[in-house]
């Protein structure tokens, strides 16, 4: 089961985030645009349409070429997820070359692509992804950030990134460079399991504890989706708010290629 919601907030004047929720291929996406005028949303629109494309053409045609190197110390959907992120990433690039208003743009991502009992998450940039499990909350991505890594090196403490006028500055995007390196983790997950893909609206001013009490609660996903868009909102509205949950509650996703080869079998 999921839900997902995207909401402009309270300050920008049109939305640039874009999400994918697709429970047949076991994918959900979130990407948060950044470029001057529409440029944002258009990239972030190139992005989610590239990568949830890739992966259904992987299922059509199991020979389907990866793109960029195959690393062999991740598994084949964590392979093909990475090659989504770089089809997405020369997309976006080749775009920006194609008018002026458009040079520069990029998007962050954050990919989860659920095989079986293994979650393998694919990130670039600062939208991020947690885990919820037993009354805990987990992020299994790092951000991609000027702050996170004045944080990490111990020159800022959390407090000050908190207040930092930098703590909106991504040190990686897709579509900036014609290459990208994305970020690949793969996790075993099980039923029970609560997964929250989301922009930086909702991180930016709304804690992980506090996500942790929603998700942790016993009401629907919508209403837990409304209720964590609504925070971001009266924390300020600062920013563009996606939130995709994920709950595994009753059997966890059949794997992705026998599920899809069916699909597409007819």
């Amino acid at each position: 089961m999921h839900s997902a919601k995207s909401d402009t907030g309270l300050k920008r004047p049109h939305n640039e985030d874009r999400f994918v929720a697709d429970p047949l291929l076991g994918l959900y996406v979130v990407c948060d645009g950044m470029g001057g005028g529409n440029a944002g949303e258009i990239a972030s629109t190139l992005a989610v349409e590239a990568i949830q494309a890739h992966l259904a053409e992987a299922v059509r045609h199991t020979d389907l070429p990866l793109i960029g190197p195959c690393d062999a110390t991740v598994s084949a959907p964590a392979n093909r997820l990475a090659s989504a992120i770089r089809t997405a990433n020369d997309a976006i690039h080749r775009e920006s070359w194609s008018r002026p208003d458009y040079a520069g743009m990029g998007t962050t991502v954050v990919a989860a692509l659920l095989c079986e009992d293994v979650l393998t998450i694919a990130h670039v940039g600062d939208s991020r992804l947690y885990l919820v499990r037993n009354g805990t909350i987990q992020a299994l991505t790092t951000d991609h950030s000027w702050i996170a890594e004045q944080v990490l090196k111990g020159l800022i403490t959390e407090d000050e990134a908190k207040r930092s006028p930098r703590r909106n500055i991504v040190t990686k995007a897709l579509g900036v460079e014609s290459t990208v390196d994305v970020e690949l983790t793969e996790v075993p997950v099980k039923s029970g399991d609560m997964l929250l893909l989301c922009s930086d609206g909702l991180t930016r001013d709304v804690q992980a504890n506090d996500i942790r009490q929603i998700l942790s609660g016993s009401e629907d996903l919508p209403t837990m989706s409304d209720r964590l868009i609504a925070m971001a909102n009266a924390a300020g509205g600062e920013d563009n708010t996606t939130v995709v949950i994920v709950a595994l509650r009753d059997e966890l996703q059949a794997g992705l290629w026998e599920r899809l080869k069916k699909r597409f079998a007819a």
